[in-house]
């Protein structure tokens, strides 16, 4: 497959385009655990660009208060890397990016990452059996020659503003959750915050402790309630931390059980909805203990099955909207003023900071945008006709040798997406040996291969909660597929994905270097 050698490719003598094996996309998890995996299989000559400025993708830019994960700490993480001195169950964000950073530097692959660049075109030139990818970072524009094209961009990396008239003309401080601004003196303010989501659930608690303290009051935008469990929380002590670090597979084990914990909630998932019954209760519990109001109870609590949506775990949600200085608002939003957000019924609520909590583009990435395939159509282009698809999730007909990590239905609503993780950048590992043992230029699922493993994932997601709960979620397209998760057990996933399974391609060989024509004086 290539001709260079196992080492990153000195700039040549034009210093804005560079020849590499392989370019990957983005440094969060999935971005690092590629490079980490391609170089330990020898596969070294690659280049990972990233938009922002260091490691760790989501747990780098999402900084709001009390960010924190949702998977236990010891799912949360590499199996190659294991971490004995987390804090506490579930961990915070910055512990989760420190992990990231000392991963990388002690993987000795940062010399070959390219942070603040970002990806502005890459296009697949079959003259050249390349992709040729331009970025833009410090050094102006930088262009790659590169055998593959491996993406870890994620699907939480693009924050969606809500569409909503006036929000542009708001003369006070506006941000997204993904983007907070530290800057900005929240003290005695009175704070909106649109959406309650995953974020949300996690910063108004905290918004409503600080106003409370100062004065400030927070309303909160609801379109529609989420399911929020418990959160089974607490600090690992000091013992504990020393067995992990001490006590040969102590933390492995542990890992294994609430891997198997995890996994033991799927069927209720994936075939027997009615069972999130005891969900619903579980969460209906947690209203009761919390809010004393029948008519916030009321609103807080959803009308649809339990899983449709992404189920939250809190502890300070509910206790945090009943508190005094806090308002849900669950009237339609009609429009935002210079100062105030208007809602459908009339009233007008004063806001001097407008933080919105609204998600991210999931099944529309923007990073499909920018990458354009063998026929000239961008991969937005194509998935707009008939939404996001892509063989085991990580390949895609017409787009050779792209490899999309967290592609389409590789995410979860029940574990650690690591885990899935894992699973895909051993198939690309295994993909780049097959392609060197073979002297292949190219590797391109063949559209049959394609179609069939979308129409079994559809076929396998009809009885799930997801599409028969009732509700309207982020997990479903504008077709009303859902494109975004994985209808299963994890380890059926990471069985799919074992081996290359190189018969399921189109393949091209290697071209040998043309000779060049002789000029005659």
């Amino acid at each position: 497959m290539f001709n260079s050698a196992n080492s990153v490719e000195v700039m040549s003598a034009t210093p804005s385009r560079r020849n590499v094996d392989h370019l990957v996309v983005g440094a969060g998890f999935a971005g690092l655990a590629a490079a980490i995996k391609l170089d330990e299989a020898g596969e070294r000559d690659f280049v990972v660009v990233e938009k922002d400025s260091d490691v760790g993708g989501t747990w780098h830019i999402n900084t709001y208060p009390g960010a924190e994960c949702d998977v236990p700490s010891q799912l949360y993480s590499y199996s190659f890397a294991l971490n004995p001195d987390w804090s506490k169950v579930y961990s915070p964000q910055q512990e989760i990016w420190a992990y990231t950073r000392r991963v990388a530097e002690e993987s000795g692959t940062l010399d070959r990452f390219v942070f603040d660049t970002a990806v502005v075109d890459a296009r697949w030139d079959d003259e050249q059996q390349r992709w040729v990818v331009r970025t833009e970072g410090p050094n102006g524009v930088v262009e790659y020659a590169a055998r593959t094209l491996i993406s870890g961009s994620g699907g939480l990396s693009e924050p969606r503003l809500p569409d909503i008239e006036g929000i542009d003309g708001f003369q006070g401080e506006v941000f997204h959750s993904a983007r907070w601004n530290h800057d900005v003196d929240l003290a005695g303010k009175r704070v909106a915050v649109i959406g309650t989501g995953a974020s949300a659930i996690q910063l108004v608690p905290e918004l409503q402790k600080l106003l409370a303290e100062s004065g400030g009051h927070v309303d909160v935008y609801q379109r529609t309630p989420n399911w929020v469990i418990p959160r089974n929380e607490r600090s690992f002590t000091a013992i504990e931390k020393a067995v992990f670090r001490h006590v040969p597979g102590a933390q492995r084990a542990l890992r294994t059980l609430v891997y198997g914990t995890l996994e033991a909630r799927v069927p209720a998932f994936a075939r027997f909805p009615q069972a999130m019954a005891a969900v619903e209760l579980q969460a209906k519990r947690n209203i009761a203990r919390a809010i004393k109001d029948p008519e916030l109870r009321r609103k807080v609590t959803p009308t649809y099955r339990a899983g449709c949506k992404r189920i939250l775990i809190s502890n300070k949600w509910y206790p945090a909207l009943a508190a005094d200085n806090v308002d849900l608002v669950t009237d339609p939003i009609a429009k935002v003023t210079g100062n105030a957000v208007v809602t459908a019924d009339g009233t007008e609520r004063p806001v001097d900071v407008l933080v919105v909590a609204t998600g991210f583009y999931v099944t529309e990435p923007p990073i499909a945008q920018h990458i354009t395939g063998r026929d000239g159509r961008t991969l937005a282009d194509v998935w707009d006709d008939g939404g996001m698809a892509a063989y085991k999730g990580t390949t895609i007909h017409g787009f050779p040798n792209l490899f999309q990590i967290v592609g389409p239905n590789t995410a979860l609503g029940h574990s650690s997406m690591i885990f899935i993780i894992e699973s895909q950048v051993r198939y690309v590992v295994e993909a780049a040996r097959a392609m060197r043992r073979s002297a292949l230029a190219v590797v391109e699922p063949k559209q049959s291969a394609q179609d069939a493993w979308t129409a079994q994932v559809r076929r396998k997601m009809k009885p799930t909660v997801w599409q028969t709960g009732g509700c309207a979620s982020w997990y479903l397209d504008k077709f009303g597929n859902n494109t975004t998760l994985w209808p299963g057990q994890t380890f059926t996933f990471r069985q799919h994905l074992r081996s290359f399974d190189l018969d399921k391609y189109d393949v091209e060989p290697v071209r040998a270097p043309q000779p060049r024509e002789k000029v005659s004086s």
